[in-house]
């Protein structure tokens, strides 16, 4: 029996979260491991019986320490990626193709000393930065800048400073 085709496995349910702070601007990450320059929004698994809306606000506060959000929007759509193909079977224990995503804005309630990626139970950030959401696709690794051209243009009208 040979090895699994990456089209015979499923897709990973996940949430993408769109940050956003008073200066309009969106909170990414850099993986720990990654090419310095590949930043990513927060974003991870749906649990069981789990609603995607709470897996968002978990999810946040599991990957940045801070709960000090509420969503104000929520993608029309489900949409999804393809692991590159060196990436297939390394990662997710070999179960997943790539993720079908439900993605959320957030409006950041809180402030920036509450952001620490590092000092969550298991990190995986190991910088990050509020970046202008223009700036997002060109700095998102190569597979995800597709859906996040997506998300940034339906989430655009929410991009309003505050202050």
């Amino acid at each position: 029996m040979g090895p699994v085709q990456a089209s015979e496995l499923p897709y990973r349910p996940c949430v993408g979260i769109f940050l956003i702070n008073d200066a309009g601007k969106v909170l990414v990450g850099r993986r720990i491991g990654a090419e310095a320059d590949a930043w990513q929004m927060p974003q991870g698994g749906i649990d069981a019986g789990e609603e995607p809306a709470e897996a968002a606000l978990r999810e946040l506060e599991e990957e940045t320490g801070t709960s000090s959000a509420r969503i104000i929007g929520e993608a029309a759509e489900w949409v999804r990626y393809d692991l590159p193909n060196e990436m297939i079977g390394k990662i997710w224990q070999g179960r997943y193709r790539g993720q079908r995503q439900k993605w959320f804005a957030l409006r950041f309630l809180g402030t920036d000393d509450e952001i620490n990626p590092a000092g969550v139970a298991h990190p995986e950030f190991d910088g990050w930065q509020w970046m202008d959401a223009g700036d997002l696709v060109a700095n998102v690794v190569a597979f995800k800048r597709e859906i996040y051209a997506m998300i940034v243009d339906e989430f655009a009208p929410l991009l309003v400073r505050r202050k």
